[in-house]
This record gives structure tokens, C-alpha cells and sequence, in this order.
């Protein structure tokens, strides 16, 4: 069974690229998520805040999708956006799908983490402004 956190995070995937999306369609939904992400956490934790949680994101999310390790052997001061879309459209559908759903997840568990799954999920409503409504989350550490 899915949790929600997970329905949550791949919603805008499935939402901007449409049920039946090859792996170019995941690849664009992806990265307008991520850039959409960005520009909810810039402004927040800064540049270099976002860089690092998208950094760790990648390398923990490499374990289970090994295809992603090159975007992250090449990642520097900056994500580059490009390469991962690259490397994402090169998979099949299914691995492409699951590759960027995976990297959304850890990124959201991630910073849901620091500052709590109720104030992550207000800080990417944006992100996931696609994804179904539901009860807001309860963070339960002091």
C-alpha cells in the first residue's frame, strides 16, 4: 500500500506528464517539479540550502535507481537540471517513472526530516499542487 506521502509526491509526475508517458514526458515533468521547488525553497533556506538536499537526495536515491549515479558523480556547486533529465529520458517508462518518484520522495522525506512533514508539505504546495487533497499532516517531534 502507498503512503500518502509517496501518492503525494508522485502526483506531479503522473499529473504533468499523463498516465501513458514515455520517458521524455517523466523527464519534463520532473525537472518542472524540481524548478518549481526551487523556487519555493530559494527564497527560505537560500541557493546553497536547496543545492544540498537535492545533493543527498541524489546520492541516497542512487542505491535504488544505480542509472542516476553519473548525474550524481557530476554534480557540482549547482544541480545540473539537464543532465538528469538526460539520463532519466534515456530509461524506460517505468524506470524513468519510478527513478524520479523515488528522487521527489527522499528529497520530501529529506526536508521533511529538518523542519517536519506539515511545513514541507505547506513550502511545496506549489510542487505538488496537483497531488490529491487530504488531511493536513500532524508533526508529532517537539
Amino acid at each position: 500500500m502507498e503512503s500518502q506521502e509517496s501518492t503525494r509526491t508522485a502526483a506531479p509526475l503522473a499529473s504533468r506528464a499523463g498516465r501513458d508517458a514515455n520517458a521524455v514526458q517523466i523527464a519534463d515533468a520532473m525537472i518542472a517539479t524540481w524548478q518549481e521547488i526551487d523556487a519555493a525553497l530559494t527564497p527560505i533556506i537560500g541557493r546553497k540550502g536547496v543545492v544540498a538536499l537535492y545533493k543527498r537526495s541524489l546520492y541516497l536515491t542512487v542505491a535504488a535507481h544505480p542509472w542516476l549515479a553519473g548525474v550524481h558523480e557530476g554534480s557540482q556547486a549547482e544541480p545540473d537540471l539537464e543532465a538528469l533529465k538526460s539520463v532519466v529520458a534515456k530509461q524506460g517508462s517505468a524506470e524513468a517513472a519510478a527513478g524520479a518518484n523515488a528522487l521527489l520522495q527522499t528529497f520530501n522525506q529529506l526536508l521533511g526530516s529538518l523542519i517536519g512533514p506539515s511545513l514541507t508539505g505547506r513550502l511545496l504546495r506549489s510542487a505538488w499542487a496537483d497531488a490529491p487533497s487530504g488531511p493536513p499532516a500532524q508533526d508529532t517531534n517537539p
